[in-house]
C-alpha cells in the first residue's frame, strides 16, 4: 500500500503530530481486518470486523490518538478493543497499553493478532469498558472507540490527576462528537472536537445492551 494515504487522509485533514503519523505508517491496518476486506483496508472509512463491530476509519484513529498528546511515558486504557488496531497504534506511542473488550471472541482474536505482530505487551481484558479497569488505574490517557450517551463517571475518575486525558465520542447513536476531558487534580475540563459516528458503547455507564 502506498504511503500516499497518510498525506491524503490524515495530513490533509489536519493531523500534525509526527509521532502519530509515524505510528500509523508502522501498524499494518490490513492485518486487523477480515481477508475479504483487505483490499479496502486503507480506505477512508470504517470496516466491519464481525460481531456487529467495526474498525474505525484511519482518520478517526489518528485524530483521537493525537488528542491524547502522548509522549511515550504514559499508561493508556483503550476501551473497545475490537480488532486490536487502535491498541497497536497506542502501543507505538505509550509506555503501557491496557485494552478492554466486552465480546470474548473479539478479545481473543485481537490478542492473537497483536501477538503475531509483536505487540504482545498489550494487555487484553474482557469486561465492561464503561467501568474501565480500576486495578490498572490511574491512566494518563483513556481512548473510547464507541459512542456514549455521556462521559462515564468511572472513566473520569480513573484519569491521572496530572493532566490525564480522556477522548470519547458523545451523542446519540446516529451522530456523535468527540469530547476531550482533561483532569488536573480534582478539576475536570472538557473541550469539543470533530463530529463522528461510532457503534454504541454498551455497558453499565453506556447504552443498555
Amino acid at each position: 500500500m502506498s504511503e500516499g494515504w497518510i498525506e491524503e487522509q490524515l495530513v490533509a485533514r489536519g493531523v500534525r503530530d509526527l509521532r502519530v503519523l509515524d505510528a500509523m505508517r508502522r501498524v499494518p491496518r490490513a492485518a486487523f481486518v477480515p481477508p475479504d476486506a483487505r483490499p479496502h483496508a486503507y480506505d477512508d472509512r470504517a470496516l466491519p470486523i464481525g460481531s456487529g463491530q467495526t474498525i474505525s476509519q484511519p482518520y478517526m484513529v489518528a485524530a483521537m490518538t493525537e488528542a491524547l498528546r502522548l509522549t511515550g511515558t504514559e499508561r493508556v486504557l483503550d476501551v473497545g478493543t475490537g480488532s486490536g488496531y487502535q491498541a497497536a497504534v497506542l502501543a507505538e506511542l505509550a509506555r503501557e497499553v491496557i485494552t478492554i473488550e466486552r465480546r470474548p471472541e473479539l478479545a481473543e482474536a485481537a490478542l492473537a493478532t497483536l501477538g503475531a505482530l509483536g505487540y504482545g505487551s498489550v494487555q487484553v481484558l474482557v469486561g465492561d469498558g464503561t467501568l474501565g479497569s480500576p486495578a490498572h488505574a490511574p491512566f494518563d490517557g483513556i481512548l473510547v472507540a464507541a459512542g456514549a450517551p455521556r462521559v462515564p463517571e468511572a472513566l473520569r475518575r480513573q484519569l491521572s490527576g496530572n493532566n490525564g486525558r480522556l477522548v470519547i465520542p458523545i451523542g446519540p447513536p446516529e451522530q456523535q462528537y468527540l469530547v476531550i476531558v482533561t483532569r488536573d487534580g480534582d478539576r475536570f475540563t472538557e473541550s469539543r472536537g470533530v463530529g463522528c459516528v461510532f457503534v454504541p458503547l454498551l455497558g453499565a455507564e453506556g447504552w443498555p445492551s
